[in-house]
């Protein structure tokens, strides 16, 4: 583990640390959020979206000062694999670099590398209980767009592990919009119903999580209509019974604005969630 930056803020330690991931054969990213003074202390995973590095969530959300009133450790991971051996495209802004979706690619090229799911389950979380002060039986999960995804299903897969979840402006039915049949079918191949297992309409109406769902959505959101479609997983959640809390926000965008309005609300969630 190599640590790359350490600033001082609300009390606390705002780092940056570059660790081997070997599920995807390269060096990662990992920002951490650590309040002064915890010990045993619960903690969030945040997962970015589409575009973005290990940076968007720490110096745009606004996270800290609630973080370290509640005494909460966050970690934001980057979003995908790096280095010159990585594959990666280079008219896409939604697919390779910036762009892993938190699933384990089966195709070639992508499959050496982009093994975000295995990272953020197996990697990620081990490397958190053996350097942060951190009681890994509080681990919650959350995302936004591209994360907000990942967030889902890697809690409806795995709610012993990630055992409260949120997510702003998820992509909840990637199966069924743009963005996410285009990642499936170059990470996954053609065949659908693989798709399944990173879906979390589809999870959502085969297994269920004892958890409450938060989801904020906002309503002037230019993604909303076309690749997000919250109201896709909102139907499947009432038709299988998964508690679930989505508010839809008049005016509110896709960006940080928007989220950095309701973060608080979310780590309050999760706080209740873990406490």
């Amino acid at each position: 583990m190599t640590l790359i930056t350490e600033n001082k803020i609300f009390g606390g330690v705002q780092s940056v640390h570059e660790h081997r991931s070997e599920a995807c054969d390269c060096d990662m990213r990992v920002a951490v959020f650590t309040p002064d003074g915890v010990k045993d202390a619960p903690v969030l995973i945040w997962l970015s979206g589409l575009t973005c590095t290990e940076q968007n969530f720490i110096t745009k959300a606004g996270a800290q000062r609630m973080a370290a009133q509640l005494g909460m450790v966050i970690v934001a991971p980057d979003t995908s694999p790096r280095g010159d051996h990585v594959p990666d495209t280079e008219d896409r802004y939604d697919f390779g670099k910036g762009a892993g979706f938190y699933l384990d690619a089966t195709q070639d090229p992508w499959a050496k590398n982009f093994n975000m799911e295995t990272y953020i389950r197996d990697e990620l979380t081990a490397w958190i209980g053996e350097n942060l002060p951190v009681d890994m039986a509080r681990m919650g999960i959350l995302g936004h767009s591209m994360g907000g995804h990942g967030a889902l299903t890697l809690h409806l897969k795995n709610p012993e592990r990630f055992k409260t979840c949120s997510a702003f402006s998820p992509i909840v039915a990637p199966s069924q919009v743009p963005w996410g049949q285009k990642a499936f079918e170059g990470y996954l191949g053609k065949n659908e119903a693989t798709w399944a297992n990173y879906d979390a309409t589809a999870l959502v109406t085969a297994t269920l999580s004892p958890a409450n769902i938060l989801i904020d959505q906002g309503l002037d959101d230019d993604f909303l209509a076309e690749h997000l479609r919250t109201d896709i997983f909102e139907r499947a959640c009432a038709e299988s019974g998964q508690p679930a809390t989505i508010r839809m926000q008049p005016g509110y965008d896709h960006s940080y604005y928007f989220i950095a309005t309701f973060i608080e609300d979310h780590l309050r969630h999760h706080a209740a969630g873990l406490a």
